[in-house]
């Protein structure tokens, strides 16, 4: 006699749904990244301006022995509201997938959910440490450039 079980016979409705989560999660992480940023942004000269005089007054009082100031929470604007959004919208891709793993549905759509969501997190994830990288990289330029006017300026 033969066997009827139930692997990947149910109708795969939490794969499917979880593969359009993970799909709307990966158009998103592109648009954003792609069409942002949303918010105002200052000019790349202002902001490296103000983190060159902000270095500048800290080594200040550093030498001096003075305090340094409190720090101050950041605000979130919108493109912070944003990569949040897509990242859970990636997480909710995954657990529906995974949900309909459980179930017993059909494998495919379920994995592939479960992999387009995850990419789509993965994707914010290394554009944010490679824009962080590139971001270390142009203050050990500044920094290096402020070490050469003080060398020469001290006679070093």
């Amino acid at each position: 006699m033969t066997e009827i079980t139930q692997t990947d016979s149910a109708s795969p409705v939490f794969g499917w749904v979880g593969f359009c989560f993970a799909a709307m999660a990966l158009f998103a992480a592109l648009f954003v990244f792609w069409a942002g940023p949303f918010a105002p942004q200052q000019s790349t000269g202002v902001t490296l301006g103000e983190l060159a005089a902000e270095i500048g007054k800290s080594t200040l009082r550093a030498a001096t022995g003075a305090e340094q100031p409190e720090p101050v929470a950041r605000t979130r604007d919108l493109d912070d509201f944003l990569q949040i959004g897509v990242a859970m919208l990636g997480g909710l891709a995954i657990v529906v997938s995974v949900i309909g793993l459980l179930r017993h549905e059909r494998r495919r759509p379920a994995i592939a959910g479960m992999v387009i969501g995850v990419g789509a997190i993965l994707f914010q994830f290394f554009a944010f440490a490679f824009f962080a990288f590139l971001g270390v990289l142009v203050i050990m330029a500044l920094v290096h450039s402020f070490s050469d006017f003080f060398s020469g300026l001290f006679g070093g």
